[in-house]
Parts: C-alpha cells; sequence; structure tokens
C-alpha cells in the first residue's frame, strides 16, 4: 500500500528521523499526511556528571551513571540541548495517530529508535521503518513494510554504551593522577594509540643496514618499439649461486637474519662492477606465466576510509562526514555496514552501466558475488554503492567538491566489481655472465603485460606504500629466448639503506584495527578523531606520530591494567559483546566478571599483565582501580634517552633532563611537543640541553645591558630580558622584565636582537585625541590593536604597529564601531543552504568564537568542530538544536517609569542582596561547569 493511498483514510503519520537533512529528503518522498520531523542524533544517554543524576541516586551511581550493584542499570538522562527538541516531538505524537520511527538501520540507529519510544511513550501503534538508501521507492517500501524495534540490538549497544562507560570513568582519573589532567582512555582508542605507539619504538629501536647492488642495462642489439623494447634493465640477483641480500634480509637491529645471503659493501661492489666490465652476458632462463586479476570488492566503511585516505587525502571522519551527506540526499546506501553484498537490483544497475559504458567484452557471463570476510559482522546492509535502480554517472548527480569525488570514487568501485577480470603475463628473465676475477653473477629482470585490461579500464585500487606499483603498471621486456647474447650497455653500483617500519597513516591504522578484529568499522572514524583530538597521535603529512605523552600514558596502561590494552583480550572482548547481541551469553553475568571478577581465566576479567592462559585469579576493573599506591607517577612518564639523559613528561610538556634536580650540575630542557619520539637522539638533547630551558640568547640591549633572549612558552615563542641579580622580584620595588609574543611571522631560530628590542617596545603611543587621551598600538592575545581607554579597535596587520600615524588612528576612531571582532570581516567559512531556513549557512568569528549562522539563528561550534573540518551537515544539525532550544531567555529590563527616589540605605541593601546572589549564582554555575568539565573529560566511547 502507497503512503498516499493510506492517508486518503484519514489520519496524520508522525516519521522521527536523526537528522534534519534527512527529515527534508524523506519529506519529499512522502504524501501530506506525513509529518516528518528529526530526533537530531541521540535524544538519552548516560548523564555527563554527578549533576544531571536525579537526586534520588547517590554514591558510585552518582559518578558512574550506572548502578553497578543492581544489574548495572543505566542511568538515562534527556540531553540538555535536546530537551525543547523533546517537548516538540512530544506534541506532533499528541497530534498523530502513527508513529515511525526510521533512524538508522543498525545498532546505534536501533537505539536511538528505543531511546525515542521510551521518552515519548507513545499510545497510538509504533512502527520501525528501516531502509538503507533514502529513494522514493525506498522509503515507500519502508513506510509499507515496517517491522518490530530489535531488542537484541538494544541490549547489544547498551552493554557496550555500559562497558564503554566503566571503562572510561574508572581508569581516566588514574591518568589525570598519574599523569595529566584532562586525559581519557577507552576500550578501543587506548588500544589504536598502544599501537601507534609501538611501532614508534620499533622505529626508535630501529638500526638501519647499508647493503649495495649492481643494476645492469643490457641490450638485445636489435631495434626495438613500445611492444618490443631493443633493452632491459636487471638487478644483480647471485653471485656464484649465493643470493645478494636485500632490505627484506635484515632485521630491525641491522644484522642479517641469515648467514646464507651475500652482503655486498661499496668496496665489493664497485670492485665486481669493474670486473664485469668486459663479460659477456646472455640469457639463461625465460619464464612465463598468465597473469591474471579480478576486480576488488564493493566498498564497505573500512575499505571506503582507506580508499578514500588513499586517493583523496581524505581522513577517516571527513570520509564518514562526506559519505553521511551523500547518504542522506540519496546519492548513496548507507555508509556504515560491514557487507560486500550487492542487492540483484544493483548488480543489474551495474552490469547495465558496463554494457553502455565499456561494451558488452567487459561483461561478465554471470554476476559477480562477493563473500563477507569480516568476523561476526553486525549490519546486515549491502556494499556502500550508489543509490536507486539505476546508477547516476559521478556526471548526472551534479555533485561537486568532495561530495563529487567520494561519490566517483564509490560509483566506480561498485561498477568495476561487475566487470571481467583484467589478463595478461608475467615473464622473469634471468641473464648470466663471468667476471674477468672468475665470479659468476646472475641478473634477474621481471616484467608484466595487460592483453585485456577489464575491470581496470574503470578503477584501480590506490597502495598505502606510495612506491608500491598499481595493479594497472605495465612493464614491458623484450622479446628474447633462452641463450641469447645481451651486451652490457651500462653497470651501476647501487647503495641502499633499510629504513625502519612506516609509521600508521589514517588508512592502515584502520586497517590494522580491523584486521585485529579490534573495534567496530562504524566506530573506528571516531577513535581515530579521539587519539587526536586527546593530543596522543599528530599528524606529519598522512602519518600518524605518536605523543610523548602518549608513551607516558600506554607505559602506564601496560605496567597496571595490561589486559586491558591486550590485543587479543580487546578482540575478545568484541566476540563476547558479538555473542550478547546473537542471545547466545547474558549482558549482565559478563558486565559482572568484567568490573568485579572471576577466578576463571574464560571468564571477562581483566588481571594485570597481558595474561597468559595460566587459569590464575583474573581481577576485575574495580579491583585495580583502588590500589594506585604502587604506580610511580615519575616512574611512569620517565624515558631514557641515552648518556645519563631522560625524556620525562611533565604537567606542561615533554622535557629532557640530566642529573638529580637537586644535584650540581643538574640540567632540564623542554623538548618541542610536535618532535616525533624517534627523533629524540642523544645528539639532539645534547643541544637542548646546551640551551638551558631552550633559551636563545640574542644579545644585550646597548641601552640598559640587559641580556635578551628568546623562549618557548606555554603560550608561544616569546622574548624577555634577564634583569640582574639582586633586582626586587616582588614588594612595592618589583621589577618585572620587559616580555613581548613573538608576531606569527617569527619563529625562535631567526628572531634578532633588533626584532627582541623593537617587540619589547610596545605598546607604543601613538598620540592623543582632541580631548587628551591616549592612544597606543598593542599586540595582544587576538592580534594587533588600538586602545584609547577602554575602546579598542582591530588593526588589519602588525607592521601597523610601528607605522600607524595619529592621523590615520583617529580615522579608524571615526568609523562607527562594529560589534564583535568579526562584524568587518567575510565569512571563515561558506557551507551552503539550510534545508530549514532555506537560508545561506556560514561560518563566522565571533566574541566568544566561530559560530554557525543563516542570519536568522546563530551556533557556537563545539569543542569537537573546527571551521577546517566542519561540514555543510554538522553546521545545519547544530542550527537545528539551537531552533529547537528557541529563543534565549532574556531579562527583564524595564526602562519605563523611574521609580520614587528611595532612601540611600535601601537602595544600598537592594543592590548588595543583588550582588550576593550573583555572586552565588556565578560560584553554583562555577562548580556545575567544573563537575561537567571532569566528566566529559572522563566520557570514553569507543
Amino acid at each position: 500500500m502507497s503512503p498516499t493511498s493510506e492517508t486518503a483514510h484519514g489520519g496524520r503519520r508522525l516519521v522521527i528521523v536523526e537528522s534534519p537533512a534527512k527529515a527534508k529528503t524523506i519529506k519529499g518522498y512522502l504524501g501530506p499526511g506525513y509529518v516528518v520531523e528529526a530526533s537530531v542524533g541521540h535524544i538519552r544517554d548516560l548523564p555527563n556528571g554527578a549533576a544531571e543524576v536525579p537526586e534520588k541516586y547517590t554514591g558510585e551511581v552518582r559518578r558512574l551513571g550506572v548502578d553497578v550493584e543492581h544489574d548495572f542499570q543505566p542511568i538515562y538522562v534527556v540531553n540538555a540541548d535536546k530537551r525543547a527538541q523533546v517537548r516538540k516531538l512530544k506534541e506532533l505524537l499528541a497530534e498523530s495517530d502513527e508513529l515511525y520511527l526510521a533512524t538508522d538501520e543498525d545498532r546505534e540507529g536501533e537505539a536511538i529508535a528505543w531511546h525515542l519510544q521510551e521518552v515519548l511513550k507513545p499510545k497510538v501503534p509504533v512502527h520501525r521503518m528501516v531502509f538503507h538508501e533514502i529513494t522514493k521507492d525506498a522509503i515507500r517500501a519502508a513506510v509499507a513494510n515496517p517491522r518490530e524495534l530489535n531488542t537484541r540490538m538494544v541490549d547489544a549497544q547498551e552493554t557496550r554504551r555500559i562497558l564503554d562507560r566503566l571503562y572510561g570513568y574508572e581508569v581516566s582519573p588514574v591518568l589525570w593522577k598519574k599523569v595529566m589532567r584532562g586525559l581519557s582512555a577507552g576500550r578501543v582508542q587506548s588500544v589504536a594509540t598502544r599501537l601507534v605507539v609501538e611501532r614508534e619504538r620499533e622505529r626508535i629501536a630501529f638500526r638501519s643496514a647499508e647493503y649495495w647492488d649492481l643494476t645492469g642495462t643490457f641490450s638485445t642489439g636489435r631495434a626495438g618499439d613500445a611492444s618490443d623494447p631493443s633493452s632491459l634493465v636487471a638487478r644483480l640477483n647471485s653471485v656464484d649461486g649465493r643470493r645478494v641480500a636485500q632490505g627484506r634480509d635484515f632485521g630491525p637491529d641491522g644484522r642479517l637474519k641469515s648467514d646464507q645471503v651475500l652482503h655486498l659493501d661499496e668496496v665489493n661492489a664497485r670492485a665486481l662492477a669493474v670486473a664485469l666490465e668486459n663479460a659477456s652476458f646472455s640469457v639463461r632462463s625465460v619464464e612465463s606465466k598468465p597473469y591474471r586479476r579480478s576486480p576488488y570488492a564493493p566498498f564497505r566503511t573500512t575499505t571506503l576510509q582507506q580508499e578514500a585516505s588513499r586517493k583523496l587525502g581524505f581522513g577517516a571522519k571527513s570520509t564518514m562526514q562526506v559519505a553521511q551527506k551523500l547518504y542522506e540526499n540519496g546519492f548513496i546506501t548507507y555508509m556504515r555496514t560491514d557487507s560486500t553484498t550487492l542487492s540483484d537490483t544493483a548488480v543489474s544497475a551495474a552490469r547495465a552501466q558496463v554494457t553502455q559504458l565499456y561494451g558488452a567484452s567487459y561483461l561478465p557471463d554471470k554476476p559477480r558475488t562477493y563473500a563477507g570476510k569480516v568476523k561476526n559482522a553486525q549490519e546486515a546492509h549491502e556494499a556502500i554503492r550508489p543509490s536507486g535502480d539505476r546508477f547516476r554517472t559521478p556526471a548526472e548527480t551534479g555533485l561537486t567538491g568532495d561530495q563529487f569525488k567520494l561519490y566517483e570514487l564509490i560509483w566506480k568501485r561498485t561498477v568495476a566489481s561487475q566487470m571481467k577480470d583484467a589478463v595478461g603475463n608475467s615473464v622473469t628473465v634471468k641473464i648470466g655472465g663471468r667476471s674477468s676475477d672468475g665470479r659468476d653473477a646472475e641478473f634477474s629482470a621481471s616484467g608484466k603485460t595487460i592483453t585485456f585490461h577489464g575491470f581496470m579500464k574503470a578503477y584501480v585500487e590506490g597502495a598505502d606504500d606510495p612506491n608500491a606499483e598499481l595493479d594497472d603498471r605495465e612493464r614491458r621486456l623484450p622479446q628474447v629466448a633462452e641463450g641469447d647474447a645481451l651486451s652490457a650497455e651500462e653497470l651501476s653500483v647501487d647503495g641502499h639503506a633499510t629504513k625502519p617500519p612506516a609509521r600508521y597513516t589514517e588508512a592502515s591504522l584502520v586497517k590494522e584495527l580491523e584486521e585485529r578484529e579490534i573495534g567496530r568499522p562504524s566506530t573506528y572514524a571516531s577513535i581515530i578523531g579521539t587519539i587526536l583530538d586527546r593530543g596522543y597521535v599528530f599528524k606529519k603529512g598522512t602519518a600518524l606520530v605518536p605523543s610523548f605523552l602518549s608513551f607516558a600514558v600506554v607505559n602506564l596502561l601496560e605496567t597496571h591494567f595490561g589486559r586491558l590494552v591486550d590485543y587479543d583480550f580487546t578482540a575478545k572482548m568484541e566476540d563476547d559483546l558479538d555473542r550478547i547481541a546473537q542471545g547466545e551469553a547474558q549482558a549482565v553475568p559478563w558486565l559482572r566478571r568484567f568490573y568485579f571478577g572471576e577466578g576463571d581465566d574464560h571468564s571477562a576479567g581483566v588481571a594485570s599483565g597481558a595474561g597468559n592462559g595460566d587459569g590464575d585469579h583474573l581481577g576485575g576493573l574495580k579491583e585495580l582501580v583502588t590500589d594506585l599506591g604502587a604506580i610511580d607517577a615519575r616512574e611512569i612518564s620517565s624515558f631514557p634517552v641515552g648518556d645519563g639523559i631522560m625524556l620525562r613528561v611533565g604537567r606542561y610538556g615533554p622535557y629532557v633532563e640530566r642529573g638529580d634536580k637537586d644535584e650540581e650540575g643538574h640540567q632540564r630542557a623542554d623538548v618541542p611537543e610536535d618532535l616525533a619520539p624517534d627523533e629524540l637522539t642523544v645528539e639532539y638533547a645534547e643541544e637542548l640541553l646546551a640551551k638551558p630551558s631552550g633559551d636563545f640568547e640574542l644579545g644585550a640591549d646597548p641601552e640598559t645591558g640587559h641580556q635578551i633572549v628568546a623562549k618557548d612558552g606555554r603560550y608561544g615563542p616569546y622574548v624577555t630580558e634577564i634583569l640582574p641579580d639582586g633586582t626586587p622580584k616582588t614588594g612595592k620595588n618589583a621589577v618585572k622584565p620587559r616580555t613581548a609574543s613573538l608576531f606569527k611571522s617569527m619563529s625562535l631560530d631567526t628572531v634578532t636582537l633588533a626584532d627582541a628590542l623593537k617587540l619589547m617596545s610596545l605598546p607604543r603611543v601613538v598620540g592623543t585625541d582632541a580631548e587628551g587621551v591616549e592612544i597606543t598600538a598593542q599586540n595582544g592575545r587576538y592580534g594587533p590593536y588600538l586602545k584609547k581607554g577602554t575602546d579598542s579597535r582591530s588593526l588589519e596587520n602588525e607592521d601597523q604597529l610601528f607605522n600607524i600615524t595619529l592621523e590615520e588612528a583617529l580615522a579608524i576612531y571615526a568609523q562607527p564601531k562594529q560589534r564583535g571582532r568579526a562584524a568587518a570581516k567575510p565569512p571563515l567559512k561558506e557551507l551552503g543552504t539550510d534545508p530549514v531556513s532555506e537560508r545561506p549557512v556560514v561560518v563566522k568569528d565571533g566574541r566568544f568564537g566561530p559560530y554557525v549562522t543563516d542570519g536568522e539563528t546563530n551556533a557556537t561550534l563545539r569543542t569537537d568542530d573546527s571551521v577546517e573540518t566542519i561540514t555543510p551537515e554538522r553546521g545545519y544539525e547544530l542550527l537545528a538544536e539551537k531552533r529547537a532550544k528557541g529563543p534565549a531567555k532574556k531579562t527583564a529590563k524595564k526602562a519605563a517609569k523611574k521609580a520614587p527616589a528611595k532612601k540611600a540605605t535601601t537602595a544600598k541593601k537592594a543592590a548588595a542582596k543583588t550582588t550576593t546572589a550573583k555572586t552565588a549564582a556565578k560560584k553554583t554555575t562555577a562548580k556545575k561547569t567544573a563537575a561537567k568539565s571532569s566528566a566529559a573529560s572522563a566520557k570514553s566511547d569507543e
């Protein structure tokens, strides 16, 4: 039955989806009897702090938000910023005859639907409406074929949420006490951080090895062309039957793994080249094999993230944001999936486009099917593909920018998955010759020709290694036969050095987590986002580099919570959670073993250490976090560099130190926070220590004789003067050293004495206005500005601080003051047209930071948002949340008739009362803010 025919009989149906953008798209596919509204994500969750927990709960329940003593009952609260939206949904439901819960068809979406049902308490029929693509046919089919809520999926999501809450809220405070405030631990984020740290440890321990070989260019002596070249390049393979060592033959310690290979150094390699100069060479063997390559499976979440990283340079989070937009606007199917399966409709659409765009010769006789490779795949969706029963080509979509690039990638991969294999030949040619000193040298060359490109006409997968050859790369060799004579046109001696293992990129880390069966594909983007946001990892190009802080965190977790960051144990937890989702295990007993412990190696206990299956008692999480006396904060944050130098991670960042603090000769120097750990060598540490506290001596001020130094401080680089010994630093006669921050265009290693003196001359008196008020030019936290009394005006650039004239300053003050620093500035970013207000949305810089606006509604960016990464969809969501709250309540300020004058004492009392009330309110707000801040730091999902 179609939506139109249903509504013809009267009645009103409320459809609740997750995002405003999706609501607008779906509304266009349903009839007038349907009201489509967004929940704007989760409406309810575990509390973010004790202040949000209902008063009836006490003790540990208020801290955790979970009643661990009563079957781990979660305490759910409606998010403060969703209360207005919940009221709106209840009002719409009161006017409706049926409710359709149309959240995403995965574990998270099922949980959101359940929470909506629990909070709204509908008294009308409730239907679970599911779909994996937003097209007219799919939406109408979903309305006509609803199902019941899947309680197993809800239970599975709830168990994960409780587990992550217990993990984060119990372990994170340990990091606060022993490492640094504001840190967090998480079931998967901590393991992901450990992977990145372990790779850096391997790089630190790595010792490079040097090895040499020869490369020869051999000619057939005949004319050649593109299909049959006249020469080939071959690499020395063996000498007297002994294989020449290559990079793979060396261990990370720089030594050969086996003495069966020949290690050539430069001297021996050059000697061999000289001895082979007049040698006669011939073809010893030609081995030809058929080459065949089948197409890649359609995208699932992780393979899309990996390929978008390789080919488009997108981070995992950015990929998912763009994919979400494509899905909500009806261009692709649901983007969180473990499946590589295509529906019959999709296969038909892909095969039709293969014939249309490439010809029947590229279409296999039978449709291709792809078996799932993901263990315990949770989402029974299709692979990620273009939506509809006829795929739109990229040119037909009208998309632009990142959305076009990602859609094109998905479209190409889907179409290619239904094309024929690529076929060809691979050839290996071995060439031999004898040197003047009697040694037998054998060279080898490999080639590949593709006789039919098949799916490669549409798509070729990228590679994590930028030096790797892609599948469609051909290397043609001359047509030669065994015994053919060849002449050596050139013999070159090549030196090589082994390289440390490559750092993870977002793509390779996602691949590693999936191969280890840790976490779930739908969470990988948020996991990587978390470890970047927490400062555990930073990026150098595309590489993920662990910070020194992450070394301290991982060291603590490995030493005292070993099982929690053990890879096999974490993967087993994933299996256990899947068993709970499938009804093969019960959540409460499992959580009880994990939290309180049990003496069974098959339990979910988390005893310290990686665990070796010896059957010892496994303590629970609670037992581990109650005994913190054994954790030496200084020890877990200290790492030897060499020559008596230690790297320590302190409250204000990493530093190197030699000797004890109270001993003579003690040295200490800050370490740049963006320094990769494997770059902290003994030599570099010595350089840092040679400049105490990281100071750069610039010289003496010719007027005062004081030494001027440049430093790297907590709030950035700055210059200051060193006052003579005995200068009073406190009291009435205290003298403060002149100090000034460096301009953005300056750096510590290039700033000069003249620059420093100029900077410290600020603020500069520009002059006085007609009333005698002084105008100064100053450099502040937000850049250069003018100041006249309490009136400040921004300057366009730092140079104006030194050259702006009084006339120019007065002209600036003659202009009306713009409210907010960004009022006269162009938008920071343009996001598009809001689906609700249909007005252009931009990002602006305001008094309290960046915000999104459509000209009517303003919404401040949240902590996890940034101007660089915010997507249009996220902007629309923030505006929708702000609208749902309604207009801000204003304090009543009546500018009406003046009240009769009262006695001064009465007025003073009233003013004092008001001040006291305001002070109390501020203190209460500060306490709540602090509580929420601490809770937010502890909150740690996957």
